[in-house]
């Protein structure tokens, strides 16, 4: 017996191993293995295959028919597989959109696998049926027309399923066409099985570009390299596994290498829902010469879509060939791509030999030659003698990252109870609305009332009606040292002296000396440092006496910008106030140095919770995200109405939103700011120079350098889209189709399919009407050009509204326009706004600050403030 004979012997031997150990292997949560068309039950192999019609199954049957192929049009298998045979001899047909709906007992990731086989039938021709096959969430095929062929077809997706119910649904193309379908299988797998995370292990040279949220997979190949085919049985999760011998490619001689030792599975590492035994205990090996060829290599071809399509590949090793550590060296490439360089297992596994090992890679673009090529080798020095190990591979897995084109269709079960169900949702959506418009009013007419009551005459408001008012009259420009700009109060002290006490002593403004402020940040420690930005680092500090924290932004000398954002922050903030914009403590301009004093926000900014780690940067929940949201859009509303002259930010983006103690949204960092159009001068704009954050910046204005409000309203459209994905707004690792935030989110978006690209760490939170609202919105906002925006009110609106969608206790009333809503309750007057704004803030037209307080909301256009945020007090 030679080597070759005895190896596949071994190989017979373990593949039979391996069956009897995982045939026993049922998913814990949902299990559906659905014969399509027939009356009884299927076995294939060790599985089950229930009839459609069974009680596990709802179908949606009024435009279908079950059929049965006639004796010996059913395709051919070898003997092994001849039970498989059976699963193709019936079918659904459909000749109108129908569907079948699976309960979900737990959501997550799911194998969806469709089997497809046109058998001659005297009522139908299958082979000419062209349809399309889509989930509640996404297209699975979109224009499927199987020829008349002896082989089956089957398909296989990868699914994240968010909801309790899976739709199925079939849709004929063709005029008078039809659909069908053999077989239906929906196995749920483990929630590990597919990493989340950008990379599994930090070895050098690696560039494991796996994104954060995956879309559905469509299996391309799935090889078992250098061993035998695996079928279902073999596999814990019923995957079959095909042989490499027609994939290979080149010249290079290999050889199949078997392992009939133990395998050692190690924590955090592969596990046998990941591959079965036998593909890790087989392997194919280069076959090296005595005299080193590091040109030589192991290739496979696989041919894929000549589309250009972005890929999951996932290569499978185990290191059987070697008897001490750090011996193997592997190289891989894909296409013109390096994928790994000097692989050595066993430091991975901290010098253990055969244990199970995946490592997952994303290929951008495919070729627009329709293939893809892997090539396995080792450029390493240590292989100079054919008696040293050389490459090898164990398994390959090529997944499609499936972007189907074209709209989902859903055709729910149509049953007597669900319909009554619908229509009592409905009317008490309608029912629910009304009270809710009838509410409202009564409570504009009630605060119409409280305003009158609690608002003084114009005749009796002080001048200063507000603390920080006289600071802006108490600034003289005394000088310049070292380039920046000086300011002094009316009074220098040793300490802090107050610049304003006004009406409210809470919240007086102080000028620093800058030895106060070199004590309390122990002489600007770098362990103290929370940010930096262009103007300078941020510092946490706790003032002396005192003992109150604050964060402390200190101008950089190389700071080009720092004197003007300076003076910038320090007009702007000594006269707004509001509870949804971090507050100004104070200033320093002492000593040639120029540093500005906040209120310390102690969550930091929503950009550090979406993205940090560690418990104390714990991610936020929906409803956390949606306060934070909401309380931004808040403070800019403030800035854009507060005043005659709207306040523009400039640069609203995740960092410069800051949280509280109570998690509440504030915007900060007001040094871009400037004002905006005077209505009252006819201007719809201001030209400027371009300023802001990349990603975030409105493209019209980038475009004509034309300022409006409406750039605000983008910036933070972008922001809404950042706290749904959990992702950068650009991140060049991602696939070319994911890289830029706004285009991935709209696409999907403009499919009714945003859930598609929500953060997995929030999407079961998430309630579908509050999304579809949000979504909404969030695209209103990135409207191309500015006209088409909303204005601030309305995306204040909107997500009050989504907020009220989301609570359980709220009104779900997802067809009412909340938008049109909100119009139809706000007073009709614009400029009995501004007045009445100006009359409550003890400002005139020049612009003046609003006051503390409770007050502070009543100036945001007067009654339509003040209802927006009576729920949230």
């Amino acid at each position: 017996m030679d080597k070759l004979q005895f190896a596949l012997i071994l190989m017979g031997i373990i593949s039979t191993l391996c069956c009897s150990n995982t045939a026993a292997y049922t998913p814990a949560a949902d299990n559906y293995l659905i014969s399509c068309g027939s009356s009884a039950s299927t076995t294939v192999g060790q599985r089950v295959f229930v009839p459609d019609d069974s009680s596990s199954v709802t179908l949606t049957s009024p435009h279908s028919a079950a059929m049965s192929a006639p004796p010996g049009s059913a395709p051919d298998f070898d003997d092994a597989d001849a039970d498989a045979a059976s699963l193709y001899k019936t079918a659904r047909v459909f000749t109108a959109p129908s569907s079948y709906a699976l309960k979900i007992r737990r959501p997550g990731r799911h194998f969806v696998r469709l089997h497809f086989f046109p058998f001659e039938c005297p009522s139908y021709d299958l082979a000419a049926a062209t349809f399309k096959v889509s989930t509640q969430d996404a297209v699975l095929i979109d224009a499927f027309a199987p020829a008349h062929t002896s082989e089956p077809v089957r398909y296989e997706f990868l699914l994240d399923v968010a909801g309790d119910t899976l739709v199925l649904t079939f849709v004929p193309l063709a005029a008078g066409g039809v659909a069908f379908v053999n077989a239906v299988e929906v196995v749920s797998v483990p929630d590990d099985l597919m990493a989340s995370a950008p990379a599994r292990t930090s070895l050098p040279g690696q560039q494991q570009l796996v994104p954060a949220v995956l879309p559905p997979l469509r299996t391309a190949y799935r090889v078992n390299v250098g061993g035998p085919a695996v079928a279902a049985d073999g596999d814990t999760l019923w995957r079959d596994w095909d042989t490499d011998q027609s994939y290979l490619v080149g010249s290079v001689i290999t050889r199949k290498v078997v392992y009939d030792g133990r395998l050692n599975y190690l924590a955090g590492e592969a596990t046998r829902d990941d591959a079965p035994d036998i593909v890790y205990a087989t392997a194919r090996e280069l076959t090296m010469s005595s005299r080193f060829d590091s040109s030589k290599q192991m290739a496979w071809q696989f041919g894929v879509d000549e589309q250009p399509s972005s890929y999951l590949i996932r290569f499978h090793w185990c290191d059987i060939v070697n008897r001490a550590p750090h011996l193997l060296q592997i190289d891989v490439y894909v296409d013109s791509h390096t994928v790994v360089r000097d692989l050595d297992l066993s430091t991975v596994g901290n010098g253990t030999l055969a244990f199970p090992y995946y490592m997952d890679f994303v290929l951008g673009s495919s070729d627009a030659s329709g293939k893809i090529t892997i090539y396995v080798g080792s450029s390493s020095v240590m292989n100079t003698s054919s008696t040293l190990p050389a490459p090898i591979l164990n398994g390959i897995e090529i997944m499609k990252m499936h972007f189907a084109s074209g709209s989902v269709a859903v055709v729910e079960p149509s049953d007597g109870s669900k319909k009554k169900q619908n229509l009592a949702i409905v009317l008490g959506s309608i029912c629910g609305a009304c009270a809710v418009v009838s509410i409202a009013a009564v409570l504009v007419i009630f605060l119409r009332k409280k305003e009158d009551k609690l608002l003084p005459s114009p005749s009796s408001q002080s001048p200063s009606s507000t603390p920080w008012m006289p600071l802006l009259n108490r600034f003289s420009l005394r000088s310049r040292r070292h380039g920046s700009l000086t300011f002094a109060a009316d009074k220098d002290t040793p300490s802090a002296t107050p610049i304003a006490a006004g009406r409210s002593a809470s919240a007086p403004s102080y000028r620093f000396p800058f030895a106060v402020l070199r004590e309390a940040t122990n002489n600007f420690d770098e362990r103290l440092v929370i940010g930096a930005g262009g103007f300078g680092k941020v510092y946490r500090a706790v003032l002396p006496g005192s003992g109150a924290t604050v964060a402390v932004k200190r101008a950089s000398p190389e700071s080009r910008q720092g004197a003007r954002e300076f003076r910038t922050e320090v007009g702007l903030l000594s006269g707004l106030r509001h509870r949804h914009l971090v507050p100004l403590v104070g200033y320093c301009d002492d000593a040639g140095e120029l540093a500005l004093l906040y209120e310390y926000m102690e969550h930091g900014s929503l950009r550090s919770r979406l993205y940090g780690s560690g418990a104390a940067a714990a991610p936020l929940t929906w409803a956390q995200r949606l306060e934070a949201c909401a309380g931004a859009a808040r403070g800019l509303l403030y800035l854009h109405t507060a005043l005659s002259t709207p306040v523009i930010h400039r640069d609203v983006k995740s960092s410069n939103i800051l949280l509280d103690g109570g998690l509440a949204g504030r915007v900060a960092d007001f040094g871009l700011s400037r004002s905006g159009p005077e209505p009252e001068l006819g201007e719809t704009h201001v030209s400027t120079a371009v300023k802001g954050s990349f990603g975030y910046v409105d493209p019209e204005y980038a475009r004509t350098r034309k300022l409006t409000a409406k750039s605000d309203v983008y910036s933070l459209g972008v922001v809404l889209l950042e706290a749904l994905c959990g992702r950068p707004v650009v991140d060049p690792r991602l696939p070319k189709p994911m890289v830029n935030l706004v285009e991935w989110a709209l696409h999907w978006q403009g499919r009714g399919e945003l859930g598609k690209v929500v953060d997995r760490r929030i999407a079961a939170e998430v309630r579908p009407q509050a999304l579809a609202k949000y979504g909404e919105t969030a695209a209103r906002c990135l409207a191309e050009r500015g006209a088409n925006r909303p204005a601030m009110e309305d995306v204040v609106w909107s997500l009050q509204f989504v907020m009220r969608l989301q609570d359980d206790s709220g009104l779900d009333f997802s067809d009412v326009n909340s938008l049109n809503f909100m119009h139809e309750l706000a007073p009709a007057s614009e400029d009995s706004h501004r007045r009445s704004s100006q009359e409550e803030d003890g400002a005139g037209g020049d612009g003046d600050g609003a006051t503390d307080g409770e007050f502070t909301d009543v100036s945001m256009r007067g009654v339509f403030w003040q209802m927006v945020n009576v729920g949230g007090r």
